[in-house]
């Protein structure tokens, strides 16, 4: 069986456009890991199913592709920034496992 979880460390960030979202991007090495062992599962816009751990918080998302930052980026919705007292620019402790 394929171990598909994964720590890192990323910085949040805010993209702008229609609203205000705020985003991590993974590692090129765990993007390239992801993106090898979910090619066969297509779903909407190249997203990945995840279930993601930032301090005492859990929740499910997806992962998404993202040319521009090369690899995948994970959304961080307002809950979870509140609970864990994140603001962009934040360098946060992840732990993420892809659902195949």
């Amino acid at each position: 069986m394929i171990d598909l979880d994964f720590t890192f460390t990323a910085e949040l960030w805010e993209w702008q456009g229609k609203g205000s979202w705020v985003f991590v991007t993974l590692p090129a090495d765990l993007s390239a890991d992801i993106k090898h062992f979910t090619r066969h599962l297509p779903r909407g816009f190249g997203s990945v199913r995840v279930a993601v751990s930032v301090g005492a918080t859990t929740w499910k998302t997806s992962v998404f592709p993202h040319k521009e930052q090369g690899g995948y980026i994970l959304p961080i919705k307002k809950a979870v920034r509140t609970a864990e007292a994140l603001t962009i620019g934040d360098t946060v402790d992840f732990a993420i496992s892809v659902e195949i």
